[in-house]
Order: C-alpha cells, then sequence, then structure tokens
C-alpha cells in the first residue's frame, strides 16, 4: 500500500523529553478559525490585486472578458481549497503538498517537491512579494520618478529580516501580525470599493459599454491571464501546510477556507470594477500601479493612504507566505528529505526556527540576484505542476481508498475540475509560446536526482555533517522535534 502507516517517533527524529521526562517536544496548536481565516485571506491578498488588474487586462483584450477570468480564478482556488480540505482532514500532518505526495506517491516525487519548492518555489515567491512591498514602502520618497533599486533591494531585505524574527519568536506572534495587517488591508479594499460603487452611482459605467469587444481567444493568452489572475489568489492552499498547528484541523480547515475564499473572490471583483469605473481601459493598461492611479484620480490628496495600504497589504501577505514557507522546510526535513538541523525546534519559542532562517537566507539571495519581473509566470507554471500532482493523488485515494476515515467529502466532479484546470494551465503556454526558461525550470526540478539516490535512497551521510548539525544545534537552541499521533 503506497499509504503508509505513521509512527509516533520515528529513530532519525526522537523526540526530546522535557519537563522530567514528560513531555515532548512539538509545534502547539494555536491557530484558530479566526487566525485561519486571516491566514488564508492575509497570505492571498498581496500585492497581486493591486498589479495583476492591469495584465490580465492586457492578456484577455477587455473589461467583460477579464472580469470573467477573475471570477474563475476564484472559482478554480475555491475548488482547490475544497479539495485540500479532503486531503487535510485524511492526512493530518503539516507540509501541504509535500506531505500528500509522500504519502500518496511515496519518496522521490515528494523529495523533488520539497527540493524545487525549498530551494526555489517559496523563497522567489516571498522574494517577489518582498520587493513589491519595498518599491511601494519607499515610493513617497521618491516622488515624480522611479526609485533607486539599491534602496528597493535594502527595503526587501530589511522586510525578510523582520518577518524572521517575529516567525522565531512566537507562533502567536507571527498570527496575531498576520490579523492585524489582514484587518488593514480588508479596510483599504473596502475603500477601494466604496469609492468604485460611488463612481458608478454617479454614471460612470463608459468602460462596461460594449465589454466584450476585442476578446483575445488564444490558447496560450488565456492561460497566461489565468496566471496573472492566479497569482492574486496564491495562498488559498496555505492553511494545509500548518495542519498540526490548528486547533480541530477537521473542522477548522474546511470552515475557514470556505469562509475567506469566496470573501476574495467578491472584493477581487468589486475592486476591478471599481478600478474599470475610475478609468478607461487604456488608462488602466497604461497605468504602472493600477491602485496608485486610481487613489490619484478619486482619493486626490489623500492618494498617500493607497501607497501606504499596499505597503501594510504585501508586508502582511509575505509574512503568511514566510509562516507557511518555513513550514515546508521543517516537514521535509523530518521525514528526511533535509539536512536534519531544519526539522528541529527551538526549545523555549517551539518555532520551527533552523528552517525559517534557511527559507529567509535563500530569499535574501533571489533579492540579491533578482528582480520582481516574469517570476509570476515562472512560479505559476512550477506551482500548478505540483498542484495537479497532489489532485490527482486525492482522486486516487478517493477511488482506491474510500474506506480511509475522513470527516469532510468533497464531490469527486470538483477535484476532476481541478485537475483538468491544472493539465491546461501547464500545458497551454507551452503549446502555444514555447520558452526556453520552461525547460530550465524543468530540468532544475529533475536534478534533484542527483542529491537524492546519495543522501535519502542510501542514507549517504559524512561524518563531518553530525558535527556540523550538532554545533549548530548548541548554537541554536534547537531540539529534534516528535509528530502529533492525529
Amino acid at each position: 500500500s503506497t499509504m503508509r502507516e505513521r509512527k509516533m517517533t520515528d529513530p532519525l527524529h526522537s523526540s526530546t523529553d522535557l519537563s522530567e521526562g514528560k513531555e515532548k517536544l512539538r509545534l502547539k496548536e494555536e491557530v484558530g478559525l479566526i487566525s485561519g481565516v486571516s491566514f488564508i485571506a492575509g497570505t492571498m491578498i498581496g500585492s497581486g490585486i493591486f498589479m495583476s488588474p492591469e495584465w490580465v487586462l492586457h492578456h484577455m483584450g477587455n473589461p467583460a472578458s477579464s472580469l470573467l477570468i477573475w471570477a474563475a480564478c476564484g472559482l478554480l482556488a475555491t475548488f482547490g481549497a475544497l479539495s485540500y480540505a479532503e486531503l487535510g482532514t485524511i492526512i493530518k500532518e503539516s507540509g501541504g503538498e509535500y506531505i500528500y505526495i509522500l504519502r500518496i506517491f511515496g519518496s522521490f516525487p515528494a523529495f523533488l517537491f520539497a527540493y524545487t519548492s525549498v530551494i526555489l518555489v517559496r523563497p522567489a515567491g516571498l522574494a517577489a512579494v518582498c520587493l513589491s512591498f519595498a518599491e511601494y514602502a519607499i515610493a513617497p520618497f521618491y516622488p515624480g520618478c522611479s526609485s533607486p533599486q539599491v534602496a528597493i533591494k535594502c527595503t526587501a531585505a530589511a522586510c525578510i529580516l523582520v518577518l524572521t524574527i517575529i516567525n522565531c519568536l512566537n507562533v502567536r506572534l507571527a498570527t496575531s501580525v498576520m490579523n492585524i495587517f489582514t484587518a488593514a488591508k480588508l479596510l483599504a479594499l473596502l475603500v477601494i470599493v466604496v469609492g468604485g460603487l460611488v463612481l458608478l452611482a454617479k454614471g460612470q459605467t463608459q468602460s462596461f459599454q460594449n465589454g466584450f469587444q476585442g476578446t483575445t481567444a488564444g490558447i496560450g493568452t488565456v492561460g497566461v491571464a489565468f496566471y496573472q489572475g492566479l497569482w492574486s489568489y496564491d495562498g488559498w492552499n496555505n492553511l494545509n501546510y500548518v495542519t498540526e498547528e490548528l486547533k480541530k484541523p477537521e473542522v477548522t480547515l474546511p470552515r475557514a477556507l470556505m469562509i475567506a475564499i469566496p470573501l476574495v473572490t467578491c472584493l477581487y471583483l468589486l475592486v476591478n470594477v471599481s478600478y474599470l469605473a475610475a478609468m478607461t481601459p487604456s488608462e488602466l493598461l497604461s497605468s504602472g500601479a493600477v491602485a496608485v492611479t486610481w487613489g490619484d484620480k478619486v482619493l486626490g490628496s489623500w492618494a498617500w493612504l493607497i501607497s501606504l495600504s499596499v505597503a501594510l497589504s504585501t508586508f502582511g501577505s509575505s509574512n503568511g507566505t514566510f509562516f507557511s514557507g518555513g513550514r515546508v522546510c521543517y516537514v521535509a526535513a523530518r521525514e528526511g528529505h533535509m539536512p536534519a538541523i531544519l526539522s528541529m525546534a527551538h526549545v523555549r519559542c517551539l518555532t520551527p526556527s533552523p528552517a525559517l532562517l534557511f527559507t529567509s537566507a535563500m530569499s535574501l539571495i533571489m533579492i540579491i540576484s533578482g528582480t520582481f519581473t516574469s517570476i509570476v509566470n515562472f512560479f505559476s507554471f512550477m506551482a500548478w505542476l505540483f498542484y495537479g500532482m497532489t489532485i490527482s493523488g486525492l482522486l486516487y485515494l478517493k477511488i482506491k481508498k474510500p474506506e480511509l476515515p475522513r470527516s469532510y467529502k468533497v464531490p469527486i466532479i470538483i477535484p476532476i475540475i481541478v485537475l483538468m484546470a491544472a493539465v491546461y494551465l501547464v500545458l497551454a503556454p507551452i503549446i502555444d509560446q514555447p520558452q526556453i526558461e520552461i525547460l530550465y525550470i524543468v530540468l532544475f526540478i529533475f536534478s534533484g536526482v542527483i542529491f537524492y539516490f546519495p543522501l535519502v535512497r542510501f542514507k549517504y551521510h559524512p561524518r563531518f555533517l553530525e558535527r556540523v548539525t550538532l554545533h549548530l544545534q548548541l548554537l541554536l537552541e534547537v531540539a529534534p522535534t516528535t509528530k502529533d499521533a492525529n
């Protein structure tokens, strides 16, 4: 059976006894329903809704079809999240796609996912969001001209270091930051929505006349428009990365998803309508930052509020991305797919600090070496490749293992739709406009083979690595953890 029995502890990561051997070291269950909703919504609402509308409109050619893309992206995110909710109630472990691929398909594909995610996908996503935070945060200091790249990169690096400190200190502190910033960004979006409704009431509807005129219908173009829209929805699966830290995961997980994602979808549609009420399609396309242009047109002297809101929004989103990204690294190390030090938790703070520090270091390298451009399309390509694999695993369990206990079931048609969408999103841009960068991505994924066979399959661990692990353990004050027996 590919679904392997889990043990309470394993010999590589034996539990550490605290308080005279009575208590085992593990991450705390501190994420409730409100924190879960704000974690999903707070991660989803980042830079995307303030930057992607221009690109969705550019690829689709007119307002009405671009709004359809936004609605379809929300529906797809909801379907994907419902499918993940069932997986989360069958496999009650943290780690998201990684742990599902490991338990269903085995060690090798799970290692390739962890290798790609920990080294490239998560740090690249975090770096992109932090760079957009930096761009908006320092824009007021350079009025009338573009901000220097050095200032943007230094601010983005400072953002990552602050997030590292917050997340290493305390889970409750990290979730409190998420709750506060989610409230702030929802307020900012509501300002844009109300402003749009006022404009519509005044009769500014010219953007919606002949709405479907000039629609683009190319298979690859629609796929790239979906990539830009789905970038704004990315984060719908983040609660599955912290399942072990949820209070009553079988109840909290589906409920949080069903509240957060429809809420975000409605807000995104209303915000897009507001943008189009304030600007003509050509004005929207020529705008470098859609939300700032909207603020200049509608709020006048209060337009600075929008720049501040976008900065707050992207900071909150990067906190959520960082929180979940560290958990993938931590869980992969706990399963023996990453160095053992990354599977340890701080003995007092009970946070996976080595994994968080590693994610932080990789993101800083991305910030130094790259810019925001083109990350979105390639990030989305890799993400949907692994989403498709995870959803096919759920279909396998529904057909072959219906007897497995689960507190929540999704109708089988929903994961089938998500799988078809994932196949389309991966293949359409390749078929329509092949790019050499996609070949580089595929080669990077399979370069994991070089590390898998000696280090994981045949367990060749050089002696000096054990000494390094021991010294790092003492330096960072961390100890091995045990899994929950869910």
